[in-house]
């Protein structure tokens, strides 16, 4: 089947248990296959992640936001999705109290058994109002990811035995669209307002957190650790997040860092200011930026809860939980005062730096592993020892 110049590619047989359809269309490929979650058409970058578990806290992940993400295991949902516990505003089990991703492809869609199940996947993906495609072979989706690297998408969702929406629809939303790296997220994540977070045991320090779109287990992990945490707008200022605090927490967020112009500069000053200072992710790049270093844009990312990273110095190795798709250029660290810390053995992405006299440390991984290993919990301890 033909969709204009580009093909159309689909599983010899199409039995859709849920009574929904789905069509996918790229610049460069399309697909066909079952639907679930909900109806509609969403367009967004398209992605994926090499995680077998831990759906509920990927798809709750604002990184993802503007994003069509694919899971590389052949059947998710089979546990359903728990109802999560909140704290002061912070899911306790999710990543945030929405789903941010804006559609969700898998090879198969199992019906779900575990006793702490509130819904299936696809009645969650439905509450939130986000497509989802199955009966895929995800196999191939992601080769053609990997040799041609991340692309724009749409996806839609409809009802079996209604007007499918017609390839050119969907090349003209595709088109309106435009391209991922133009799109300010952070903004549509980021908080309003500041927001206090008292931590779980006595209070040992104060840090206030840039959040651009942060991860709540980035937030756990420091509450568990006695910190106080003040959730801050992506637009505060460097006096609004280092006046009355201990240290600074640049949180990770999604989409293109060197959108976030004054979120970089804030960083910059925050980092230069002598209180300690922990990136992560996003906040890794935002200082680099903000230093005068370099990122660029890796061709499909590292997305996974088993992604490899080590320690320079000791040699030491670490699995860690990803979820990027800017690296730091690490020719530039060194006009940013900025030295390698972590890398990938895989191809050499810079997944850490340390200020080379400064109490700044950040890693481009997830140190909190929500969902995934916790091997790098370490990041946290360090940076809660910088405290004092």
């Amino acid at each position: 089947m033909e969709a204009g110049p580009v093909r159309v590619y689909r599983l010899p047989v199409l039995r859709c248990r849920t009574g929904l359809r789905a069509r996918l269309l790229t610049r460069r490929f399309a697909v066909e296959g079952c639907g679930f979650g909900g109806e509609g058409l969403r367009v967004g970058e398209l992605v994926f992640s090499t995680s077998m578990t831990g759906y509920p806290e990927s798809l709750t992940d604002p990184s993802y936001r503007g994003q069509i993400l694919i899971y590389t295991h052949p059947m998710v949902g089979n546990y359903g999705v728990p109802q999560p516990g909140v704290h002061q505003g912070i899911s306790l089990e999710w990543e945030s109290l929405e789903v941010q991703v804006a559609g969700f492809i898998v090879a198969e869609l199992p019906r779900h058994w575990h006793g702490r199940a509130r819904w299936g996947l696809g009645e969650w993906l439905a509450l939130h109002g986000v497509p989802g495609m199955y009966r895929v072979d995800t196999r191939w989706l992601v080769k053609e990811v990997r040799s041609g690297g991340v692309t724009e998408a749409v996806i839609a969702v409809y009802r079996e035995g209604t007007p499918p929406p017609g390839w050119g629809r969907l090349a003209e939303a595709l088109e309106e669209w435009g391209r991922y790296d133009a799109h300010d997220f952070a903004d549509e994540v980021s908080p309003s307002s500041p927001s206090v977070v008292e931590p779980f045991t006595r209070r040992r320090a104060r840090v206030s957190l840039l959040d651009c779109g942060v991860k709540h287990g980035i937030v756990r992990e420091l509450l568990s650790r006695g910190v106080e945490v003040v959730r801050m707008p992506c637009r505060s200022g460097p006096d609004e997040l280092l006046d009355g605090f201990d240290g600074v927490v640049i949180g990770s967020g999604p989409g293109n860092p060197a959108l976030l112009k004054s979120a970089s500069r804030a960083a910059a000053e925050v980092a230069l200011s002598g209180k300690p200072v922990l990136g992560i992710c996003l906040g890794l790049q935002l200082i680099v930026l903000g230093l005068g270093g370099g990122v660029y844009k890796l061709r499909f990312g590292h997305r996974g809860v088993n992604k490899p990273v080590v320690r320079l110095g000791d040699g030491r190795g670490f699995i860690t939980t990803h979820n990027h798709g800017y690296a730091a250029e690490p020719r530039s660290l060194e006009r940013a005062g900025l030295r390698p810390w972590l890398v990938s053995p895989d191809d050499g992405v810079v997944e850490g730096v340390r200020h080379e006299s400064l109490p700044v440390i950040a890693t481009q991984f997830h140190p909190e592993g929500g969902p995934g290993p916790r091997d790098a919990s370490f990041v946290f301890d360090e940076f809660v020892s910088l405290l004092g």
